[in-house]
């Protein structure tokens, strides 16, 4: 019997959800204070305007456009230490900042599985600035990490020497995931676990077009297929598609019924640092064997 549940992270000295309500959140990475849409807080805000407006940088999004606004001149980037790990936090035309706080719990996890065994070898698709490819990493695993842009390869890797863990056996590479996916059923290589945070649209390296509702299943299914005989987890993310935890735990199942093991569904979520409230910030559905 697969559990629904939802995991929960707080703050600490670097990062902070400090309110959350209108659409929006206000969030602290390191001493910048940034405010950004999130269509998940649909509730009151708890700090007055005032507050709000003291923000260091704000996230814009009109009809016709969406930027960031800088109360004073930030650093391009900047560093913070957080889950054990340091990251270079930059804004983003997306309003992302390279940082996904709510996945702390999900590094943890990991980090408990792959320690099952000696040095297993992790597939992370859909890497972006690479977190659970170095908590992974930390943990004892080789891993390869691979992402549709070199951008966020580059900032992954920075994220790695940031934390050092440039010496650990981490290869990098940019390439579609589908791609990249059957090309390693080809060479015939095998792991002992895979991360996916598939996106509901985006482009490979060479402008490939992903979609989730087209290419979500054929990838899984040759994911499948990857694992070795006796595999350790299969993760998988989600936040922006829309779709259900329970939709990534059917794709799942099989593996239970082939390995046994046992399968974890629910939300992530992060808490406000004062009132307590969560804000919801993505799914997951994870399954973990021996």
């Amino acid at each position: 019997m697969d559990t629904s549940k939802i995991l929960i992270t707080r703050g600490d000295a670097d990062y902070e959800l400090l309110d959350s309500g209108d659409g929006e959140k206000l969030e602290r990475f390191g001493k910048v204070v940034m405010r950004r849409p999130d269509p998940q807080s649909l509730w009151p805000k708890l700090l007055p305007e005032g507050e709000w407006d003291k923000a260091d940088a704000y996230f814009l999004r009109g009809s016709d456009k969406a930027e960031w606004s800088f109360k004073q001149k930030l650093p391009e980037r900047w560093e913070v230490a957080f889950g054990n790990l340091k990251f270079w936090i930059k804004p983003t035309a997306f309003k992302h900042v390279g940082l996904f706080p709510e996945q702390f719990t999900n590094w943890e996890w990991l980090k408990g599985v792959v320690q099952r065994t000696e040095a297993p070898e992790i597939l992370n698709l859909f890497g972006y600035t690479g977190a659970a490819t170095l908590a992974c990493a930390k943990a004892g695993a080789k891993v390869v990490h691979i992402d549709g842009s070199k951008a966020a390869m580059n900032w992954a890797r920075e994220n790695a020497e940031l934390s050092g863990l440039s010496d650990k056996p981490i290869r990098w590479i940019v390439e579609d995931a589908r791609k990249f996916v059957e090309r390693e059923l080809k060479r015939g290589n095998l792991y002992d676990g895979i991360i996916m945070d598939p996106p509901a649209f985006g482009h490979g390296p060479e402008n490939e077009l992903w979609k989730i509702e087209e290419h979500f299943l054929p990838l899984i299914e040759n994911c499948k297929k990857l694992l070795k005989p006796k595999p350790l987890f299969f993760l998988i993310n989600g936040y922006s598609a829309g779709y259900s935890a329970i939709a990534y735990r059917n794709n799942l199942l099989s593996l239970q019924e082939k390995f046994g093991g046992q399968i974890e569904i629910g939300e992530l979520t992060i808490e406000e640092s004062k009132s307590g409230r969560l804000l919801p910030a993505g799914i997951f559905a994870r399954w973990s064997g021996r």
